[in-house]
């Protein structure tokens, strides 16, 4: 089995790369499980180490809307089973550049579904959208909980974007040029590394920053309702939707993965549990008027029987996902950190 992974040099697309290559197999839509034969990681920038140096791996680097445009059989090979769509221009980038979302998030989705259809073999296509497709507004306001059914009503471009993607995901399963499979994401926290444009970067940066003993942005109020999920269940999310048979999936609609619906109060009371007063006295509660403004707009909380059926489930709690971060990163750990 041969498997694309747009976005494949990034945290979520690095660790499912890892994931999948430690599995050695899946079992794609509910057939018997097949050998992973090989993982093209397609991205701006060359993938980690560990991922380069697995025999495995393919490695394409550039500007997916460029390679698409010029060579999209580099992109797309022909014994293509599976693609994992995670590349994206994210939130705050969208919204602060118009034109950089809709290339990133519309040009280069429909691009690839375009290379897909070519190769004529319906290949999987697993679509990562993001909570951003719900927003409320003065004249529709959010619902208390968001349920399967509940209607996406995207505030921002990068919402309204991944909402397209979607339903173009959708017709293309409908039209048998793909098998679609949309998720989405609710926020990854704790991502390591660098924040990055998203205006959700906050989210891991505030749990990172004070860990490492420099101070974390913490932009909005504490009585902020949030739905997060760990890096290990987003990728235990993506590889579901991807073995899922068709039956069990369900109908072409987006599937909401599973959240742990907290407040800002309860993340940065966990931080407290996990690295004492030190890492609290490390936090900036300094507001973000942009920030509050977009993340006031996201869902806090959901119901979601449809990935509890495919045997997804939310994290135990908040403070288990930073105790995860400090087992899997110790070298990013500057604080005592308490038992």
């Amino acid at each position: 089995m041969h498997i694309i992974i747009t976005g494949g040099a990034g945290f979520v697309g690095a660790r499912l790369a890892r994931t999948l290559l430690a599995r050695g197999e899946l079992a794609l839509t509910g057939t018997a499980a097949t050998p992973i034969t090989s993982i093209t990681l397609v991205d701006r920038v060359e993938p980690p180490a560990d991922l380069a140096a697995d025999d495995r791996i393919v490695s394409v680097v550039g500007d997916l809307n460029d390679l698409l445009a010029e060579a999209p059989d580099q992109v797309v090979t022909w014994n293509t089973s599976l693609v994992f769509h995670l590349a994206a221009a994210v939130s705050g980038e969208c919204e602060a550049d118009f034109d950089l979302g809709m290339r990133s998030n519309f040009a280069a989705t429909h691009a690839l579904l375009e290379a897909c259809r070519q190769l004529g073999t319906s290949p999987t296509f697993v679509f990562s959208s993001s909570l951003a497709v719900f927003g409320g507004s003065p004249e529709q306001p959010l619902p208390d909980v968001i349920h399967d059914d509940t209607l996406p009503t995207p505030q921002t471009s990068y919402g309204i974007q991944k909402f397209i993607g979607e339903q173009l995901v959708a017709d293309y399963t409908r039209k048998g040029f793909i098998r679609g499979r949309s998720v989405r994401l609710m926020t990854v926290s704790v991502r390591p590394g660098k924040p990055n444009g998203a205006a959700s970067s906050f989210f891991s940066g505030m749990i990172r920053e004070p860990l490492a003993g420099v101070t974390g942005a913490c932009p909005v109020p504490d009585e902020t309702p949030v739905a997060v999920a760990s890096p290990a269940r987003t990728v235990e999310g993506l590889i579901r939707a991807a073995e899922a048979s068709d039956a069990e999936w369900g109908p072409r609609t987006a599937l909401n993965l599973p959240s742990l619906c907290i407040t800002i109060a309860d993340m940065v009371a966990a931080l407290g549990r996990v690295g004492g007063a030190p890492a609290l006295a490390l936090l900036d509660r300094t507001g973000d008027p942009v920030i509050q403004r977009i993340v006031k707009g996201w869902p806090g909380r959901f119901e979601t029987p449809r990935a509890a059926r495919l045997g997804l489930g939310s994290d135990a709690s908040f403070e288990d996902v930073i105790r995860d971060y400090v087992r899997e990163n110790p070298d990013a750990i500057k604080l005592a950190v308490e038992a």
